[in-house]
Protein backbone atom coordinates (compact mmCIF):
# COMPACT_ATOMS: atom_id res chain seq x y z
CA UNK A 1 0.00 0.00 0.00
CA UNK A 2 1.30 3.40 -0.83
CA UNK A 3 2.81 5.75 1.69
CA UNK A 4 1.18 8.69 2.62
CA UNK A 5 4.13 10.89 5.11
CA UNK A 6 1.97 14.15 4.28
CA UNK A 7 -0.73 12.78 6.13
CA UNK A 8 1.27 10.97 9.36
CA UNK A 9 2.90 14.50 9.68
CA UNK A 10 -0.15 16.17 10.43
CA UNK A 11 -1.84 13.58 12.82
CA UNK A 12 1.86 13.60 14.84
CA UNK A 13 1.04 17.34 14.72
CA UNK A 14 -2.74 17.27 15.79
CA UNK A 15 -1.73 14.42 18.49
CA UNK A 16 0.86 16.93 19.69
CA UNK A 17 -1.44 19.95 19.54
CA UNK A 18 -3.95 18.16 21.79
CA UNK A 19 -3.86 18.65 25.19
CA UNK A 20 -5.30 15.94 27.28
CA UNK A 21 -7.59 17.62 29.85
CA UNK A 22 -9.31 18.91 26.04
CA UNK A 23 -10.58 15.39 25.56
CA UNK A 24 -11.41 14.34 29.09
CA UNK A 25 -8.10 13.45 30.16
CA UNK A 26 -6.87 13.93 33.43
CA UNK A 27 -2.64 14.69 33.72
CA UNK A 28 -1.75 12.22 36.58
CA UNK A 29 -0.04 14.78 39.31
CA UNK A 30 3.77 14.07 38.92
CA UNK A 31 4.89 15.51 35.74
CA UNK A 32 6.98 12.36 35.25
CA UNK A 33 4.34 10.46 34.60
CA UNK A 34 3.18 11.69 31.22
CA UNK A 35 6.23 12.30 28.95
CA UNK A 36 4.10 13.95 26.21
CA UNK A 37 2.72 17.12 26.42
CA UNK A 38 -0.19 16.20 23.62
CA UNK A 39 -1.86 12.74 23.32
CA UNK A 40 -0.74 9.52 23.41
CA UNK A 41 -0.95 7.00 20.12
CA UNK A 42 -3.11 4.47 21.69
CA UNK A 43 -5.01 7.39 23.51
CA UNK A 44 -6.12 8.61 20.32
CA UNK A 45 -6.71 4.99 18.84
CA UNK A 46 -8.96 4.35 21.99
CA UNK A 47 -11.13 7.98 21.51
CA UNK A 48 -11.61 7.71 17.63
CA UNK A 49 -12.43 4.01 18.23
CA UNK A 50 -9.50 2.35 16.11
CA UNK A 51 -7.34 -0.46 17.21
CA UNK A 52 -3.71 1.21 18.51
CA UNK A 53 -1.77 -0.94 15.84
CA UNK A 54 -4.13 0.95 12.74
CA UNK A 55 -3.76 4.50 14.31
CA UNK A 56 0.18 3.57 14.37
CA UNK A 57 0.22 2.64 10.79
CA UNK A 58 -1.84 6.17 9.99
CA UNK A 59 1.19 8.06 11.32
CA UNK A 60 3.83 5.96 10.23
CA UNK A 61 1.95 6.35 6.79
CA UNK A 62 2.26 2.45 6.07
CA UNK A 63 -1.77 2.93 5.76
CA UNK A 64 -2.61 5.83 2.99
CA UNK A 65 -6.34 5.64 2.42
CA UNK A 66 -8.53 5.85 5.94
CA UNK A 67 -12.42 5.71 5.40
CA UNK A 68 -14.81 8.64 6.18
CA UNK A 69 -15.91 7.43 9.38
CA UNK A 70 -12.47 7.02 10.50
CA UNK A 71 -11.33 11.07 9.12
CA UNK A 72 -14.28 12.00 10.98
CA UNK A 73 -13.55 10.38 13.58
CA UNK A 74 -9.90 11.55 14.35
CA UNK A 75 -11.32 15.04 13.27
CA UNK A 76 -13.26 14.86 16.50
CA UNK A 77 -10.80 13.62 18.87
CA UNK A 78 -8.48 16.90 17.92
CA UNK A 79 -11.29 19.40 17.54
CA UNK A 80 -10.31 20.20 13.85
CA UNK A 81 -12.24 23.83 12.67
CA UNK A 82 -13.26 23.50 9.15
CA UNK A 83 -10.12 24.50 7.54
CA UNK A 84 -8.57 21.49 9.26
CA UNK A 85 -11.13 18.67 8.91
CA UNK A 86 -11.09 19.54 4.91
CA UNK A 87 -7.12 19.27 5.36
CA UNK A 88 -7.15 15.92 7.02
CA UNK A 89 -9.73 14.71 3.93
CA UNK A 90 -7.54 16.12 1.30
CA UNK A 91 -4.67 14.35 3.00
CA UNK A 92 -6.80 11.27 3.52
CA UNK A 93 -7.63 10.44 -0.23
CA UNK A 94 -5.92 7.86 -2.10
CA UNK A 95 -2.75 8.35 -4.06
CA UNK A 96 -3.54 10.76 -7.22
CA UNK A 97 -1.19 10.77 -10.24
CA UNK A 98 1.92 12.80 -10.01
CA UNK A 99 1.03 16.34 -11.88
CA UNK A 100 3.74 18.57 -14.08
CA UNK A 101 4.53 22.17 -13.89
CA UNK A 102 0.75 23.59 -13.94
CA UNK A 103 -0.46 25.83 -16.80
CA UNK A 104 -0.30 29.44 -16.23
CA UNK A 105 -3.87 30.67 -14.49
CA UNK A 106 -5.08 34.15 -16.67
CA UNK A 107 -7.99 36.15 -15.30
CA UNK A 108 -10.87 37.22 -17.27
CA UNK A 109 -10.51 40.30 -19.14
CA UNK A 110 -14.31 41.04 -17.86
CA UNK A 111 -12.87 40.76 -14.09
CA UNK A 112 -9.71 42.64 -14.70
CA UNK A 113 -12.22 45.65 -15.98
CA UNK A 114 -14.38 44.79 -12.88
CA UNK A 115 -11.61 45.56 -10.18
CA UNK A 116 -10.24 48.42 -12.23
CA UNK A 117 -13.57 50.27 -12.26
CA UNK A 118 -13.22 49.73 -8.04
CA UNK A 119 -11.41 53.66 -7.25
CA UNK A 120 -12.64 53.71 -3.41
CA UNK A 121 -11.61 49.63 -2.60
CA UNK A 122 -8.49 47.89 -2.98
CA UNK A 123 -8.76 44.30 -4.89
CA UNK A 124 -6.79 42.03 -6.02
CA UNK A 125 -6.95 38.18 -7.38
CA UNK A 126 -4.64 35.72 -5.94
CA UNK A 127 -4.22 31.95 -7.99
CA UNK A 128 -2.52 28.78 -6.78
CA UNK A 129 0.68 29.05 -4.36
CA UNK A 130 -0.96 33.19 -3.21
CA UNK A 131 0.33 34.04 -6.78
CA UNK A 132 -0.76 37.63 -7.21
CA UNK A 133 -2.63 38.02 -11.16
CA UNK A 134 -4.22 41.46 -10.49
CA UNK A 135 -3.89 44.12 -8.23
CA UNK A 136 -6.28 47.24 -8.77
CA UNK A 137 -4.24 50.37 -8.15
CA UNK A 138 -5.36 50.79 -4.78
CA UNK A 139 -4.46 47.70 -3.80
CA UNK A 140 -0.99 48.23 -5.59
CA UNK A 141 -0.68 51.12 -3.23
CA UNK A 142 -1.88 50.17 -0.23
CA UNK A 143 -0.10 46.52 -0.60
CA UNK A 144 3.30 47.09 -3.35
CA UNK A 145 2.92 47.37 -6.73
CA UNK A 146 3.31 43.10 -8.34
CA UNK A 147 4.02 44.88 -11.75
CA UNK A 148 7.30 45.90 -11.03
CA UNK A 149 8.82 42.66 -9.76
CA UNK A 150 9.45 39.96 -11.91
CA UNK A 151 6.79 37.70 -12.91
CA UNK A 152 8.34 35.01 -10.55
CA UNK A 153 8.69 37.33 -7.66
CA UNK A 154 4.69 37.76 -8.04
CA UNK A 155 3.63 35.76 -5.33
CA UNK A 156 1.41 37.06 -1.65
CA UNK A 157 3.27 34.60 0.49
CA UNK A 158 6.85 35.50 -1.19
CA UNK A 159 6.44 39.17 -0.47
CA UNK A 160 5.10 38.53 3.18
CA UNK A 161 8.27 36.87 4.06
CA UNK A 162 11.17 37.98 2.23
CA UNK A 163 10.06 41.94 1.63
CA UNK A 164 10.90 44.18 4.78
CA UNK A 165 8.12 46.14 3.38
CA UNK A 166 5.63 43.58 3.94
CA UNK A 167 6.83 43.69 8.07
CA UNK A 168 6.55 47.44 8.15
CA UNK A 169 2.83 47.81 6.58
CA UNK A 170 1.09 45.06 9.05
CA UNK A 171 0.60 46.09 12.44
CA UNK A 172 -0.10 42.43 13.12
CA UNK A 173 2.72 40.30 10.87
CA UNK A 174 2.99 37.73 12.73
CA UNK A 175 -0.51 37.07 12.90
CA UNK A 176 -0.88 37.31 8.26
CA UNK A 177 2.41 35.49 8.28
CA UNK A 178 1.12 32.18 10.26
CA UNK A 179 -2.30 32.54 8.43
CA UNK A 180 -0.09 32.67 4.99
CA UNK A 181 1.98 29.79 5.73
CA UNK A 182 -1.22 28.13 6.70
CA UNK A 183 -2.75 29.04 3.35
CA UNK A 184 -0.27 27.55 1.52
CA UNK A 185 -0.35 24.02 3.92
CA UNK A 186 -4.02 24.04 2.53
CA UNK A 187 -3.05 24.16 -0.74
CA UNK A 188 -0.92 21.64 -0.38
CA UNK A 189 -3.27 18.88 0.60
CA UNK A 190 -5.19 19.53 -2.36
CA UNK A 191 -2.05 19.78 -4.47
CA UNK A 192 0.58 17.90 -2.73
CA UNK A 193 2.60 17.18 -6.43
CA UNK A 194 2.46 21.23 -7.71
CA UNK A 195 6.26 21.23 -8.65
CA UNK A 196 6.09 25.39 -8.10
CA UNK A 197 4.88 24.91 -4.84
CA UNK A 198 7.37 22.87 -3.58
CA UNK A 199 9.93 25.29 -5.24
CA UNK A 200 8.11 28.06 -3.28
CA UNK A 201 8.30 26.10 0.08
CA UNK A 202 11.60 25.11 -0.49
CA UNK A 203 13.05 29.09 -1.18
CA UNK A 204 11.01 30.68 1.89
CA UNK A 205 12.19 27.50 4.22
CA UNK A 206 15.81 28.62 3.22
CA UNK A 207 15.26 32.37 3.81
CA UNK A 208 12.99 32.65 6.02
CA UNK A 209 13.29 31.07 9.82
CA UNK A 210 9.31 32.16 10.44
CA UNK A 211 8.22 30.69 7.56
CA UNK A 212 9.98 27.51 8.17
CA UNK A 213 8.79 27.44 11.83
CA UNK A 214 5.02 28.02 10.71
CA UNK A 215 5.62 25.06 8.36
CA UNK A 216 6.76 22.83 10.38
CA UNK A 217 3.53 23.33 12.72
CA UNK A 218 1.46 21.86 9.91
CA UNK A 219 -1.68 24.38 10.78
CA UNK A 220 -4.22 25.21 7.93
CA UNK A 221 -5.91 28.45 6.87
CA UNK A 222 -8.79 29.10 4.67
CA UNK A 223 -9.13 32.51 3.62
CA UNK A 224 -12.91 33.56 3.84
CA UNK A 225 -13.11 36.87 5.82
CA UNK A 226 -10.82 39.21 8.36
CA UNK A 227 -9.82 42.40 9.60
CA UNK A 228 -6.20 43.09 8.70
CA UNK A 229 -4.50 46.44 10.73
CA UNK A 230 -2.50 48.10 8.30
CA UNK A 231 0.19 50.97 8.23
CA UNK A 232 1.27 53.53 4.43
CA UNK A 233 3.86 55.50 4.96
CA UNK A 234 1.76 58.44 3.42
CA UNK A 235 -1.10 58.40 5.28
CA UNK A 236 -0.67 56.68 8.34
CA UNK A 237 -2.91 54.10 9.50
CA UNK A 238 -5.60 51.47 8.20
CA UNK A 239 -7.95 48.72 9.36
CA UNK A 240 -9.27 47.21 6.57
CA UNK A 241 -11.51 44.23 6.22
CA UNK A 242 -11.64 41.91 3.76
CA UNK A 243 -13.49 39.08 1.70
CA UNK A 244 -12.28 36.18 -0.18
CA UNK A 245 -14.25 35.17 -2.97
CA UNK A 246 -13.46 31.98 -4.85
CA UNK A 247 -14.25 33.06 -8.81
CA UNK A 248 -16.77 30.77 -10.71
CA UNK A 249 -15.18 28.48 -13.41
CA UNK A 250 -11.86 28.56 -11.56
CA UNK A 251 -11.69 27.62 -7.80
CA UNK A 252 -7.71 28.32 -7.53
CA UNK A 253 -8.53 31.95 -8.53
CA UNK A 254 -9.87 34.00 -4.97
CA UNK A 255 -10.70 38.08 -5.36
CA UNK A 256 -10.45 39.28 -2.40
CA UNK A 257 -12.12 43.04 -1.67
CA UNK A 258 -10.90 45.37 1.15
CA UNK A 259 -13.56 47.75 2.73
CA UNK A 260 -13.07 50.27 5.72
CA UNK A 261 -15.92 51.45 8.55
CA UNK A 262 -17.74 54.62 6.37
CA UNK A 263 -16.92 57.73 8.52
CA UNK A 264 -13.49 55.89 10.36
CA UNK A 265 -10.24 57.30 10.50
CA UNK A 266 -9.30 54.20 8.27
CA UNK A 267 -11.80 55.55 5.76
CA UNK A 268 -10.45 58.68 4.90
CA UNK A 269 -7.17 57.28 4.76
CA UNK A 270 -7.91 54.94 2.57
CA UNK A 271 -9.58 57.41 0.49
CA UNK A 272 -6.09 59.92 0.88
CA UNK A 273 -4.65 56.86 -0.24
CA UNK A 274 -6.53 56.97 -3.40
CA UNK A 275 -5.81 60.36 -3.88
CA UNK A 276 -1.84 60.08 -3.29
CA UNK A 277 -1.40 56.57 -5.80
CA UNK A 278 -3.76 59.19 -8.26
CA UNK A 279 -0.62 61.69 -7.99
CA UNK A 280 1.99 59.06 -7.75
CA UNK A 281 0.56 57.65 -11.37
CA UNK A 282 0.74 61.04 -13.17
CA UNK A 283 4.15 61.86 -11.65
CA UNK A 284 5.39 58.85 -13.37
CA UNK A 285 7.27 59.72 -16.68
CA UNK A 286 5.40 58.33 -19.50
CA UNK A 287 6.35 55.06 -21.17
CA UNK A 288 8.89 55.35 -23.82
CA UNK A 289 7.51 52.92 -27.16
Amino acid sequence: MAANANLGEFLRACRAGTAPETVGITRPASATDRRVSGLRREEVAQLAGVSADYYTRLEQGRHSTPSEAVVDALACVFQLEAAGRAHLADLARPARRRIGKLPAQRVRPAMLQMIASMTEHPALILGRRTDVLAANPLARALLTDWTKLPPRHRNYARWIFLDPDAREAFLDWRTVAAEVVGTLRFYAGRAPDDPQLNELVGELTIKSPEFRTGWNDHRVHERTHGTKRMTHPAVGPITVKYEALTLPGDEDQTLFLYTTDPGSPSYDNLRLLAVWATRQHDAAPAPRH
